[in-house]
């Protein structure tokens, strides 16, 4: 018998160790032989540990399996009768409704199994790579329309272009999995469950650029991750994907993990590859580009997991099989995150034109609390706050640019009726001062000044007069902050005052004018 178990963080989280070792103990002690996996998970967050079992059936779900539950699983003979029986997991609506590209292999595989990999098309894109150009290999990445999924929404194939084009006697490709967002784990899902995809999408944006060496940049607090991906690597250099010569080609790329310094501000680009210099985290002026004096002062492709982790299937598939999804200039899925106040919270890959209405209620279920659902936050931290009234745009970067919002990383927190949007307005300003990396004014003094004003309209201290003071403070810092911290930070802060005013004490929409 094959049982399959997840590994990653949050499976680890509410026991899925303990589940194993209790399978194990409890086919031991019956004489039951059985074979343990350590899956991926699939993302069904709400239903973890989610146990899988090979059966005459196919593969067959239980969840969310506690240690008790081993037992009377056993007795049941893994079969329908067991409350916790939940079908074939790909026959399950919050799965079936979804476009898995990139995830497609998650909850399947084991993370560390080439085996596992190479049988569910792993490599097939990297081997296409091998077979064309570098310029070919380019312009697949651009015909594809695949954009930065790390919140910038820049065209992927713009940047490689740059740095194919540029003369250089050494080249890097960074990965930034410095995944900070609120609610975003999408990243970290990638590097503990599919590490063989992001060393795959990193290794064709080598052949593509002619670069040699490669860092991924793991958040501090990811040591799964960090773990993970050290021995993917050595895995994937011993089988001849990575090293001198890449499966017998003339193309070699080196890849190294680092882990980050702990600061939000180091999931900038810039400030990143100080990091990775070894210096303190603080945002670069440009010009120069990354894509011409990136690392080291070298010609630098710098992307976020998710994008690199998207590039195999359009090598391996076309360009055109991933154009197809999306819509407008948003093409292909984005892995969309559901976290917060929500009944079921969990991974979504879909095609960009989904809205939030449908994300938070036919698939997450509605609100955890059962109580009626009050704002959204979409984008992280620094993202607007989204209220019902937009809650039926469709999710892609062009509409929501409209409205002042962002997509970001696609991670999304909701809030029910109880959320007090002052609060969490004055959260904002005060985490940028919290994590600003002080280069700039606007970001270093503006949001400390943010966190007082706010304080005193919530104090009830002319009012009107500190509105206009706090939008005249959030417009500074959006036109003269030198990166994104100081220059997001107002989307929440106007968001929340703008939709929800009578939080602030305004109780009339006159009192908003700027």
């Amino acid at each position: 018998m094959i049982i399959y178990i997840p590994c990653d963080s949050a499976s680890l989280a509410v026991g899925a160790d303990e589940v194993a070792l209790a399978i194990q103990a409890e086919a031991d002690r019956r004489g039951v032989a059985i074979e343990l996996r350590r899956n991926s998970s699939r993302g069904l967050f709400w239903l973890e540990p989610l146990v899988e079992v090979i059966t005459p059936a196919g593969r067959i779900a239980f969840g969310p399996v506690a240690e008790e539950d081993v037992a009377s699983l056993f007795d049941s003979n893994w079969t329908a009768s067991h409350p916790l029986h939940l079908g074939h997991p790909e026959d399950m609506p919050y799965l079936q409704k979804q476009e898995r590209l990139t995830f497609a292999r998650m909850g399947i595989t084991r993370p560390l199994s080439l085996v596992d990999y190479e049988a569910h098309e792993g490599f097939a894109g990297l081997r296409q790579a091998l077979q064309l150009a570098p310029t070919e290999v380019v312009q697949q990445v651009l015909d594809s329309g695949l954009r930065g999924r790390g919140g910038a929404a820049f065209p992927a194939g713009i940047k490689w272009k740059t740095v194919a084009a540029a003369q250089a006697a050494q080249k890097y490709v960074v990965c930034n999995a410095d995944e900070g967002d609120s609610g975003t784990y999408s990243d970290r899902m990638t590097m503990e469950g599919d590490p063989f995809m992001l060393i795959e999408g990193m290794a064709i944006a080598a052949i593509a650029t002619g670069a040699t060496q490669g860092y991924i940049y793991i958040r501090s607090e990811y040591p799964h991750a960090v773990a993970t991906m050290r021995s993917a690597i050595e895995l994937a250099t011993a089988a001849g994907f990575l090293g001198e010569r890449i499966l017998g080609s003339a193309h070699g790329f080196h890849l190294h993990v680092r882990m980050a310094a702990g600061a939000y501000v180091c999931g900038e680009e810039t400030a990143m590859l100080e990091s990775l210099e070894g210096k303190r985290g603080i945002v670069r002026a440009k010009p120069p580009l990354p894509a011409l004096s990136g690392l080291f002062g070298k010609p630098t492709v710098i992307n976020n997991v998710i994008t690199l982790a998207s590039v195999p299937i359009i090598l391996a598939r076309g360009a055109a099989h991933y154009r197809d999804f999306g819509v407008g200039r948003s093409r292909g899925t984005l892995p969309i995150q559901l976290a917060g106040n929500i009944k079921h919270g969990g991974l979504i890959e879909k095609a960009f034109g989904i809205t939030l209405r449908e994300l938070m209620f036919d698939f997450g279920g509605g609100s955890a609390s059962g109580r009626p659902i009050k704002a959204v936050q979409v984008g992280g931290p620094l993202g607007a706050y989204v209220p019902e009234s937009q809650w039926d745009i469709p999710l892609d970067y062009e509409a929501y640019a409209a409205v002042g919002a962002v997509v970001g990383h696609g991670g999304i927190v909701v809030h029910d009726d109880t959320a007090d949007m002052a609060r969490l307005a004055r959260y904002a300003m005060e985490f940028c001062a919290i994590e600003s990396c002080g280069k700039c004014t606007p970001c270093r003094i503006g949001s400390t000044r943010g966190v007082e004003v706010i304080d005193r309209i919530s104090n009830g201290e002319n009012r009107p007069q500190q509105v206009k003071l706090l939008r005249d403070l959030c417009d500074t810092m959006v036109h003269g902050s030198l990166c994104a911290m100081g220059g997001m930070t107002p989307f929440p802060v106007l968001s929340a005052l703008n939709h929800y005013p009578e939080d602030f004490g305004l109780a009339a929409p006159t009192q908003l004018a700027a």
